[in-house]
């Protein structure tokens, strides 16, 4: 089994010195999607292609599929 991991993104953010809150406003996205990519959970890929089109990066630059010991 794999789950959604925002590790890239987390690290995107840092390089370019913006904070996760300056990205959510960025991307017109909500606190509740903010705190859901927080916590591991899915969001969805209209959220997922805002993200992309604020920062100007693709889809790996912001999720990673990674396996559970599920």
């Amino acid at each position: 089994m794999r789950k959604v991991s925002y590790l890239p993104l987390w690290h995107l953010l840092l390089e370019r010195g913006m904070t996760k809150s300056q990205m959510r406003i960025e991307a017109g996205l909500t606190t509740n999607v903010l705190a859901n990519m927080n916590k591991g959970q899915h969001i969805s890929m209209d959220s997922l292609i805002r993200i992309c089109d604020a920062l100007d990066c693709n889809l790996n630059d912001v999720v990673e599929l990674v396996k559970t010991e599920e």
